[in-house]
């Protein structure tokens, strides 16, 4: 399927270009390329502040990196109703529906998992990362996913409210401040599930408040595929973004920001920015027809979960492992953190000629 072909299909290419890119950024994080940008000696340059754009802010606050897990999870939601429709005109009753949605929140939380036993070679329970916080995510968005925008939006509110209410008001000795790392709700949470607060603060009861991120993506795909003007859904998909913007840093100063534990704060702001990026990819795109180059990107959106999982189980190592030498061979003229960058690069490229090769071999791997 050529460019032309995948434009010719009726695709949403604005949801197409927005998963790849996602996708895109969160496996170049297995090269390690981000991390050359924030060293010493780049200090005080344009590289270094777009370095610190993409790593994690330590606990208060926002960097544009902790908006790729709230992008991916709300993605996952805009796709929901797109794939449910094509199933329905196929023939799949709201049973089968039920039964796929169950099956594929399982698989993710198993593989999401699974994930943390590989390191340390033995069996943990933890449940931090995109893929196990998407089980949890994924059905809760299903389950009302037939209900009106008020219930929806109902569900979404109340179950950032309930995270507030537990962050500020839960009884639990020893663990008695909101917003202080390790002293908080979700760190006793981590200790009941896991038996350490492990993770470095990273909370494992954060697919509750996060849940709203896919709830808001099934409203968002759902409006994408109603009757209404291209128009009308651009300004609604500016005006809810804005809404949570809003928000989320008015409110900022009560609540604070914070990524790891996803306060309600943070789960506006990144909600907010992720409609306000999709706005965007759908007046590009989709209505002003800049389309050039939304294959490179789309590709990697169509194997997911492969890509993701690959690269996750030491697919980029490898990869690093096999170019080395002729890297070095080739490059190591430059300098010993030029060459280093230059085989970070590679190993992107080839994670994404992957990703092509299976696109042009029609191989999609889904769940």
């Amino acid at each position: 399927m050529s460019e032309v072909q995948l434009k010719s299909t009726g695709r949403l290419l604005s949801l197409d270009f927005y998963r790849g890119l996602t996708m895109f950024l969160l496996i170049a994080e297995f090269t390690h390329l981000f991390n050359f940008f924030v060293l010493p000696q780049f200090e005080g340059t344009f590289i270094h502040a777009i370095g610190s754009q993409l790593h994690h802010v330590r606990w208060e606050g926002l960097h544009f990196w902790d908006l790729i897990q709230p992008f991916f999870m709300f993605i996952v939601g805009v796709a929901m109703p797109l794939s449910f429709s094509k199933r329905m005109a196929r023939g799949d009753s709201y049973k089968d529906l039920s039964i796929h949605a169950v099956k594929r929140a399982f698989l993710m939380l198993l593989l999401g998992w699974a994930l943390y036993c590989i390191d340390p070679g033995e069996i943990v329970f933890r449940f931090q990362n995109v893929l196990a916080q998407l089980g949890v995510t994924y059905i809760l968005a299903f389950l009302i996913i037939r209900k009106s925008v008020a219930v929806q939006i109902g569900f979404s509110i109340l179950l950032l409210l309930i995270t507030e209410g537990l962050y500020r008001f839960f009884p639990v000795e020893g663990f008695t401040n909101a917003f202080v790392n390790g002293e908080n709700f979700p760190a006793w949470f981590n200790m009941l599930i896991s038996g350490e607060d492990s993770g470095a603060g990273w909370a494992m009861f954060n697919a509750i408040p996060t849940a709203a991120h896919t709830i808001w993506g099934v409203m968002a795909g759902q409006l994408l595929i109603g009757n209404y003007s291209a128009k009308k859904k651009l300004l609604i998909l500016f005006a809810a973004g804005l809404i949570g913007l809003v928000i989320g840093y008015g409110l900022s100063p009560f609540t604070p920001i914070i990524k790891k534990i996803a306060t309600s704060t943070f789960v506006f702001a990144s909600g907010g920015w992720s409609l306000i990026a999709l706005a965007l990819c759908y007046w590009l795109i989709d209505i002003k027809k800049y389309q050039k180059g939304v294959l490179f990107f789309a590709i990697v959106g169509m194997n997911p979960l492969f890509i993701y999982l690959f690269a996750h189980v030491g697919g980029a190592e490898l990869i690093k492992k096999i170019f080395l030498p002729f890297s070095n061979a080739l490059f190591g003229w430059t300098g010993e953190l030029s060459s280093q960058i230059i085989l970070s690069c590679i190993v992107l490229f080839m994670l994404w000629y992957i990703c092509y090769w299976m696109y042009k071999k029609k191989i999609f791997i889904r769940i």
